[in-house]
């Protein structure tokens, strides 16, 4: 099966001065507008970094959801956060942070499929850098 999504980027003027929007198919985003404050200090709207995190940790959170499933569990909830590290003009890291409530699992198990998770998202797949893991069950 082939899935295809679509977001569209508009910028105007130069890369510190200007302005961009960010609009995806779905339009949850529509019209979101970044730029150089947003990207490299505490200006208002989003980055692509931000976005690359909330898009790792979905996709880490989904696939570990389907191993789960796999192996007979359900997750009461599993809350992820994903900090994208960009140094030199370079994403360096994507750290990933789980905090999990799985009923009957044992630890064993939760990592084994935790491990699966981060390594075969297909975000993780896609990423060319360094992917860490903290867990934790409870």
């Amino acid at each position: 099966m082939q899935i295809k999504r679509k977001s569209t980027a508009i910028w105007s003027g130069t890369g510190k001065d200007g302005k961009g929007s960010l609009t995806t198919q779905s339009t949850v985003l529509n019209e979101t507008q970044y730029g150089f404050n947003s990207r490299f200090a505490d200006g208002i709207g989003t980055n692509p970094e931000e976005l690359i995190a909330a898009a790792h940790a979905g996709c880490f959170s989904m696939k570990l959801a389907f191993n789960l499933q796999a192996a007979g569990f359900a997750a009461d909830e599993l809350k992820t956060s994903c900090e994208i590290v960009l140094e030199d003009g370079n994403i360096i890291e994507s750290n990933l942070t789980l905090l999990a409530k799985i009923k009957d699992i044992n630890s064993e198990k939760f990592v084994e499929l935790v491990k699966d998770a981060e390594t075969n998202c297909p975000v993780s797949k896609l990423l060319n850098t360094k992917i860490s893991i903290n867990y934790q069950l409870k």
